[in-house]
């Protein structure tokens, strides 16, 4: 990217949808329409420039997101190719942390699938500006009409077709570009490289027509100016409703629809324009806000010559080990050989090289400024969503949220002597990845990995083998718990340590209450403001609460969807330190625990099983069987249904061989988690 080209030419965007549903292939075409790549990259080939791991060329899908950058219309885009299955939902979540605008991949003939919900709504909760390509319009079963009310009925979305198909299936033979009212039509010898713009034909003209009104009108509900045209029978420019659309756009009142079939290389100029047009630049969105050293709220505008702020959005190893660290940039300037605060930890770290991405490829540079997303070397103290700034300004950015493990396997070296070479490894990807976890069992000494499924934890483990070296053994996938409460309780706990001279006392209340499923964890306090004692001993007994959620009194389990709250503290006439009272709660919390009817608390999935219409009734039983419950069903295009599901995970460990049977190989289904629920006993399903 150009370092001169100002910041309202910048846009920053990600391509999101479900598996499947074209963006590595759309990616690969945008990159080699504006002139980034010379050759075009296929999936299928396991030569696309955006999969460059070895585990995504092998699978054919995308693991790990994927940033690189390319220009049109004169404008700079930095893109992230995002994965489409559920077990690499991270890379989801922290790109659109980052990012200001997405473009939602949606096929033609499934929709709006399970994930293409789950990414559309992790963009929303950002408020994230969206434009939606509706892809494989080319293909049998193909419907841009029901993806149109798919997007109203499941996203909630006010859709404006900017470009509307000429013919479907075997028949798409082009787009109607409703702004400008001409048709596009692709050259197959180019590669689609060459778009060919026409006039609307005769015979489709009455068509266009009504659907251009249709255009004009939904529009108009977004915008006074045009309403007021509309409404007096005034002629409407393009240049107004293009500046209504941009405004509709950025303020989520409206999301631009495409169609095209990327593969067949056909629709993908008209949505790089759409990008560069309706999406925003950084200037164009509200300023991010930060908490500064004292809880206070600071508006960080993208301006280059303010104090840095900059989110870490991202940690991957490079070569010999080393970290490198993705950052979108905020305000200021980020250069090589500059100092950077970390103020979660209160480090500073000095930059020692920049880098522009290029997916697999990096791009030294002596400096980066407001808007623009780059990698790092030197960040030695940043984790996944850190702030890194100035001492000029200290602020604290929102930071990134990673979902809870669902499913864990024990690993082990073949040798001792491959023991800390694991354990190396294996930190080297915790860090990389926060919904990786791992610890050691204190009670079998065993290396416990969990992730957010079995693809997951298999990617992770052919990754040790081959960037660190190490083939770990490893065994049988098991569940990952929670514990709660299914009654209150309140108890006290008192302890008294003697002291030269005399003891120190102190007695605690603890009051425990369960909450509802999905509530997640309250710790409180009905301490008053100002206590007797030092503020260090009210903190050293609500850490204590805090830390106390960690295990639960069944398994050792976390707990979840539980109040606690400190009633009282008394402490002794000589007073009390700080570890007097943290043993005091901890007894008064392990009491009320273990008198609030613990229990324990399993995974609970969702499925969305695709099958032949033949095979559902044999699906429906076998997934009774496992405790899961139909939600409802779908039919698509073929004689395919879709069905709907919920079920415990510790049911569905075996459940890939399981469809795969039951449908002769003709079935599949993408899988993604959903709460933690009650253990049901056996015999109540």
């Amino acid at each position: 990217m150009a370092q001169e080209n100002p910041i309202n030419k910048l846009r920053n965007i990600g391509i999101i949808a479900h598996i499947d549903a074209g963006k590595t292939t759309l990616t690969e075409r945008i990159l080699y329409y504006s002139g980034r790549t010379h050759k075009l990259g296929e999936v299928h080939d396991g030569e696309a420039t955006m999969d460059f791991l070895p585990e995504e060329q092998d699978r054919g899908i995308t693991i790990m997101s994927a940033v690189t950058s390319c220009q049109w219309k004169g404008a700079n885009i930095n893109i992230i190719d995002t994965p489409g299955h559920v077990d690499f939902t991270i890379e989801v979540e922290r790109s659109l942390r980052v990012l200001d605008g997405a473009v939602g991949v949606f096929c033609a003939v499934g929709g709006v699938q399970p994930q293409s919900e789950t990414v559309w709504r992790q963009a929303d909760r950002y408020h994230v500006p969206k434009i939606a390509f509706v892809n494989k319009i080319d293909r049998v079963g193909a419907n841009f009409n029901k993806v149109l009310g798919e997007l109203r009925d499941k996203l909630g979305a006010v859709p404006l077709v900017i470009t509307l198909p000429l013919g479907e299936e075997e028949g798409f033979k082009g787009v109607v570009d409703l702004l400008e009212e001409k048709l596009y039509t692709w050259n197959d010898s180019t590669l689609g490289a060459e778009m060919l713009i026409s006039d609307i034909p005769p015979n489709i003209a009455d068509d266009v027509a009504r659907e251009r009104m249709i255009f004009v009108e939904t529009i108009a509900e977004t915008s006074d100016e045009v309403m007021e045209k509309y409404l007096a029978d005034v002629a409407i420019d393009k240049g107004t409703l293009a500046k209504a659309i941009r405004e509709a756009t950025i303020s989520l009142k409206l999301v631009p629809v495409y169609a095209g079939a990327a593969l067949r290389n056909k629709g993908v100029q008209p949505l790089l324009d759409g990008i560069v047009d309706f999406l925003p630049a950084p200037i164009d969105l509200p300023p991010i806000q930060a908490n500064g050293p004292h809880g206070e709220v600071v508006n960080i505008a993208p301006r280059d010559n303010d104090p840095l702020a900059a989110l870490v959005f991202k940690i991957q190893m490079m070569d010999q080990g080393r970290k490198m660290s993705f950052v979108r940039i905020y305000a200021g300037t980020l250069k090589e050989g500059g100092e950077v605060l970390n103020p979660r930890v209160g480090q500073k770290d000095k930059i020692s090289r920049l880098f522009r991405i290029n997916a697999g490829k990096r791009d030294r540079v002596p400096e980066a400024k407001s808007g623009e997303l780059v990698g790092v070397v030197g960040l030695r103290s940043s984790i996944t969503g850190d702030t890194i700034c100035s001492d000029a300004r200290v602020v604290l950015l929102e930071s990134i949220t990673a979902a809870d493990p669902v499913i864990s396997v024990a690993v082990e070296p073949e040798n001792t002597a491959d023991s800390a070479k694991l354990m190396e490894a294996l930190g080297k990807l915790t860090e990389e990845d926060p919904t990786f976890k791992l610890k050691v069992d204190e009670d079998t000494g065993q290396t416990i990995i969990s992730g957010m499924g079995e693809l997951h934890l298999e990617v992770l483990v052919q990754r040790l083998a081959r960037e660190h070296n190490v083939n770990p053994r490893v065994g049988k996938p098991q569940v990952v718990h929670r514990e709660t409460i299914m009654n209150s309780a309140i108890r006290e706990g008192s302890f008294s340590k003697p002291t030269t001279g005399q003891a120190r006392f102190a007695k605690a209340v603890v009051s425990v209450k369960p909450l509802s499923r999905g509530e997640g964890n309250k710790v409180l306090s009905k301490l008053p403001l100002c206590p007797p004692w030092p503020q260090s001993l009210t903190d050293a007994a609500i850490d204590t609460l805090e830390d106390g959620l960690g295990t639960g009194p069944i398994l050792g389990y976390p707990l979840l969807d539980l109040e606690l709250t400190l009633e009282s503290l008394e402490l002794g006439e000589t007073g009390a330190d700080e570890p007097t009272v943290r043993i005091a709660t901890s007894q008064a919390l392990r009491q009320a625990l273990r008198d609030a009817s613990p229990a324990l608390m399993e995974p609970v999935m969702k499925l969305a099983i695709t099958s032949p219409e033949e095979f559902v009734g044999e699906l429906m039983g076998d997934m009774s069987s496992r405790g899961g419950r139909i939600e409802h069903m779908n039919s698509l295009a073929g004689g395919y249904r879709v069905l709907n599901v919920s079920a415990p995970l510790s049911n569905l460990l075996d459940y890939s061989t399981a469809v795969r049977s039951q449908t002769q190989g003709r079935g599949s289904f993408l899988m993604s988690f959903d709460h933690f629920d009650i253990v049901e006993r056996k015999g109540q399903r």
